[in-house]
């Protein structure tokens, strides 16, 4: 079953669930560190910050009829739900809780953890991320959830999750798209390539259009982008120079590695590196990278 993986595959994806729930140092006859129980479906709700927002309706639908044959392979994740007395809060295992309900089961076999809101959402993400059943905007925000709420620097959150520190930079930079492009990358028009390829262009939203308009691929969305600006090439930027594609794709390049805004200004082969944040945390990020 596709959704019964979580213990399968615990080994190699940063710190792994494992980890996150402790099974490397705890000995499995502790106290709420591995036994099974069976819960009432009633007493178990659903976590708010739950990071994947969509469900398909087919998916849940296969899986019931999966449940109804074998019953439920892999026991889902919960904890005490805070503020609930006698009732669970689910960690992991959302999919498997909304397919069980549908096959009509009254109770559901769950291990029962005393987990933190951190761990509850760390753990949360890394079962999402390893079955790659998050959208990227659904990803990009379980990361600004970990770095806003938490404290995390986009260093630790790869290393949770187990992703660079690119690919969590590049994610987050699709947070900064206008509402309407999100949405265009929501609803499939557009992809994470595309949306990343106009992230950091001066009217993202404009070429969004283009792109769904002519059908583009990534590649194309990409040399879009580097275009846009030369159209402005005529009026010089701050400082009296003007744009220049290979400066531009150099920005971006920076830009995506460091995951902040980057402005370059070249004059003849000396100039200024502008580096902006939005966060503290991305200041402090900076920092130590730089030191290193």
């Amino acid at each position: 079953m596709a959704d019964n993986v979580m213990a399968e595959g615990r080994r190699g994806l940063g710190r792994g669930l494992s980890a996150l729930l402790g099974e490397g140092d705890t000995p499995a006859s502790a106290a709420d560190a591995g036994g099974t129980r069976d819960i009432p479906i009633e007493l178990i709700r659903r976590n708010p910050e739950q990071p994947r927002r969509q469900f398909g309706e087919a998916e849940i639908d296969e899986l019931a009829a999966s449940i109804r044959e074998k019953g439920v392979l892999q026991p889902v994740l919960v904890r005490p739900a805070p503020g609930a007395q006698g009732e669970y809060q689910l960690v992991a295992g959302e999919r498997r809780w909304r397919a069980a309900q549908r096959a009509g089961l009254r109770a559901l076999p769950a291990m029962i953890r005393e987990l933190s809101d951190l761990e509850v959402l760390e753990i949360a993400i890394v079962e999402n991320v390893q079955r790659a059943d998050l959208s990227p905007l659904e990803e990009a925000l379980s990361f600004r959830a970990l770095m806003d709420k938490f404290g995390r620097t986009q260093d630790a959150v790869a290393q949770v999750v187990g992703k660079s520190r690119p690919h969590v930079a590049n994610a987050l930079r699709l947070l900064s798209l206008p509402a309407e492009v999100q949405a265009m990358l929501s609803d499939g028009r557009l992809t994470a390539g595309h949306a990343r390829a106009i992230a950091g262009s001066p009217d993202p939203l404009s070429l969004a259009k283009q792109i769904v308009d002519k059908g583009m691929s990534v590649r194309e969305a990409e040399a879009l982008a580097r275009r846009a600006p030369e159209t402005k090439s005529a009026r010089p930027r701050k400082g009296g120079v003007a744009r220049n594609a290979d400066i531009d794709a150099l920005e971006n390049d920076l830009s995506e590695v460091l995951g902040l805004e980057v402005e370059l200004r070249d004059r003849g082969g000396a100039g200024e590196l502008k580096l902006r944040y939005a966060t503290l945390e991305q200041l402090d990020d900076l920092c130590r990278r730089l030191m290193r």
